[in-house]
């Protein structure tokens, strides 16, 4: 008999929804597996068993009531610990909220809940999703980092102990855990879903989205919170899509496992119908890029001037540091640093009337040794200031036997298109 903690969300959902599994049984699947997982893998912040059990029973009881079950019905979700939960603390990976427990949900958790998903347990982040990791390892090798800053939701997505983990990035925090854990994520357009209840870091660049076991997977959860069709993925489209291969300003940051990983994918997607042609980015682009760290660390500063205030001793030192960095380039730096990026964001427009879908690496390379350091967001930046959907698809291993995994990426808006094209890609290249 099938281990319900085996099933993706999309199987899950059907079993949940027609009766022959439980909410209670499918998080109580859900429970073993994280106690046999978890010692190891440590993607908690908070967790609270007896918590669980009784928000799938009163899902259960509901359902018993003849309530209307909700598109996530009895589907168990992991929330990122920069997001607010009404029910558990919201500790930001940072010891000056140690123990806060905030009156209400963030949006993203309250739509979840309507929509019938158990709110499994916070997962680890990086120190308010930017710096020091926390001690979540990768669930392909422990000794290895899973990526940040969203590290729980990637390594507990890739280990099967939620159907979807929520993730957040303002560089690379989504796309670069997910790809180094062997998991799909899926950054939305800029906006999707919405901030209230969020610890925010950067008002120009935080987005928030999901880390799933597959893109299906992907495409329920958003839709289930969002209201939105985002399709059916797994079902290949009837024609083969146009991609445009981009290695981006950071090519040369690419491993010689990335370069082969690309360029292996891209012969597959020729292979089974796809036009792949190079792609380069505008010269707006690439000042857009250069602009990011100014912008992101800025708006960081003021966003947390609370803590540099009153608690800065209890920042880590390399958080400390970027932020006075970010507050010294002054207002003028950072409006010219937001003007970059519009312009950008204009100049990648035209782009997308010759491709349907860019096809660019998710990481530089396998996930680096140790836990003291979550990677380069160097393939992620880029895409995130041009508020783009982005979905990531493991698509091979390494060298030492780690998942490596290929971006695909769409016009603003176009998040159904991101999701088909990236489960095409995956299939073609096998």
């Amino acid at each position: 008999m099938t281990d319900p903690a085996d099933l993706p969300a999309t199987q899950a959902a059907r079993r949940l929804a027609e009766g022959s599994l439980s909410a209670v049984e499918m998080t109580e699947a859900l429970l073993a597996r994280i106690a046999d997982r978890e010692p190891v893998l440590r993607a908690f912040a908070w967790l609270d068993p007896a918590l669980a059990l009784r928000q799938a029973r009163a899902l259960d009881a509901a359902r018993r009531a003849g309530r209307a079950a909700g598109p996530l019905h009895g589907l168990s979700l992991g929330v990122k610990d920069v997001l607010d939960t009404a029910d558990q603390p919201s500790q930001y990976g940072s010891p000056i909220w140690a123990g806060h427990r905030p009156r209400s949900d963030a949006a993203c958790v309250a739509l979840g809940r309507r929509a019938g998903a158990v709110i499994l347990g916070k997962t680890v982040t990086t120190e308010f999703a930017t710096r020091h990791p926390g001690p979540t390892t990768n669930p392909a090798n422990p000794a290895h980092t899973p990526g940040g800053s969203s590290s729980g939701s990637a390594a507990g997505a890739a280990a099967g102990v939620f159907h979807a983990g929520f993730a957040t990035q303002t560089a690379g925090s989504i796309i670069r855990p997910a790809a180094f854990c062997g998991a799909v994520g899926c950054k939305p357009s800029f906006g999707t879903l919405h901030r209230a209840g969020m610890k925010v870091m950067s008002e120009s660049l935080d987005t928030i989205g999901v880390i799933t076991r597959s893109v299906g997977d992907a495409a329920l959860v958003l839709g289930g919170l969002t209201g939105r069709d985002y399709g059916k993925p797994e079902t290949r489209p009837g024609t083969a899509p146009r991609l445009g291969l981009c290695w981006g300003p950071t090519a040369d940051q690419a491993a010689p496992e990335t370069r082969a990983l690309l360029e292996r994918v891209a012969t597959a997607a020729a292979r089974a119908g796809a036009v792949v042609q190079p792609l380069e980015m505008p010269a707006a682009v690439v000042a857009g890029l250069a602009a990011h760290p100014l912008v992101m660390n800025g708006e960081s500063a003021a966003a947390l001037a609370w803590e540099l205030d009153h608690a800065a001793p209890l920042l880590s030192p390399g958080l400390r540091e970027r932020l006075q960095w970010g507050a010294g380039q002054g207002a003028a730096a950072l409006a010219a640093g937001r003007a970059a990026f519009a312009t950008a964001r204009a100049a990648i427009r035209d782009l997308f009337g010759e491709v349907d879908a860019i096809l660019t690496p998710s990481a530089p390379g396998e996930a680096p040794e140790g836990l003291g350091w979550t990677g380069d967001p160097a393939f992620n930046s880029l895409w995130t200031l041009l508020h783009l959907p982005c979905v990531t698809v493991p698509a091979g291993t390494g060298p030492r036997g780690l998942p490596l995994g290929v971006q695909i990426v769409t016009g603003f808006g176009e998040d159904a298109a991101a999701l088909a094209w990236a489960e095409w890609v995956r299939q073609a290249a096998g």
